[in-house]
């Protein structure tokens, strides 16, 4: 069991950060269905997009991306994809495009389309909530250099945690006012999770 302990202990953080990311998606879609959007998703196992109906349980344990629609045009949210730009995998990756043309490999290369990227962190034990935040701040710096580097400088970027402790939200306040954050929220904080959900839902 001595040897299999940091085994156990990566199985245990893979699962809260399936947990995190399946509270998110069950707060978007919740979202969704009080402003009457609908919504498509595509499994892990399979490209096709299915309608997600209001009634659908569970459905956010098999989601790799969702597909909607706002005044701006067709938008596609990935979960967990490497981007080659950054050449690191990242936790969400909004982009702008049809839904016919949704494919991975493609869509995650096309810089234009990009909106907005995103770290999740699920972890609620806060004494590693700093910590969480210096790997999700670290991420996310390196998204922002990446494409400055590539020429696109107004990428979005945003924040979401379980457990947020006083010093790093001085730090995440800072950067919201300067701009250089454009969201964050609190994951357990439902009030601050339905803004951040709209703000997503709009871009």
């Amino acid at each position: 069991m001595i040897l299999k302990g940091d085994a156990v202990g990566g199985t245990m953080r893979n699962r809260i950060g399936a947990l995190g990311q399946e509270h998110l998606i069950r707060a978007i879609l919740s979202s969704m269905t009080v402003r009457g959007i609908r919504c498509y998703k595509a499994s892990t196992d399979s490209e096709k997009w299915k309608i997600v109906n209001k009634n659908d349980v569970g459905v956010e344990t098999d989601v790799k991306a969702l597909y909607w629609k706002n005044s701006k045009g067709g938008k596609v949210l990935i979960f967990n994809s490497k981007i080659p730009t950054v050449n690191k995998n990242v936790d969400i990756s909004l982009f702008s495009c049809k839904e016919t043309e949704y494919n991975q490999k493609d869509i995650v290369c096309n810089n234009p389309n990009a909106i907005m990227f995103g770290e999740l962190k699920s972890g609620i034990d806060p004494a590693g909530a700093d910590e969480h935040w210096k790997t999700g701040n670290s991420a996310l710096n390196r998204i922002r250099e990446s494409f400055a580097k590539e020429g696109f400088d107004k990428i979005k970027t945003s924040f979401i945690a379980a457990a947020i402790e006083q010093s790093m939200a001085k730090e995440i306040f800072e950067q919201l006012q300067k701009g250089v954050l454009t969201n964050a929220t609190n994951l357990t904080n439902n009030n601050q999770l339905i803004e951040y959900c709209n703000w997503l839902i709009e871009l």
